[in-house]
């Protein structure tokens, strides 16, 4: 996976963590656990504000 997989990132994020609410999540937990994530394979400056922002939001899709 990369930065711009943000749909499958999202199905992985809420598959590990099931108990958290996406809209409470900082960005800088949500790049750290993102690059945890097993298959990702990417590097962390090819991230920016507007990536995540796209990860949170198919990860707030997901949970609903």
């Amino acid at each position: 996976m990369k930065w711009t997989d943000s749909r499958e990132i999202a199905i992985e994020l809420s598959e590990a963590h099931p108990d958290i609410d996406p809209k409470t999540v900082r960005f800088t937990d949500l790049m750290k656990w993102v690059m945890e994530l097993p298959g990702f394979e990417d590097d962390e400056s090819h991230c920016g504000e507007k990536i995540l922002e796209a990860i949170q939001l198919n990860w707030m899709d997901e949970v609903e």
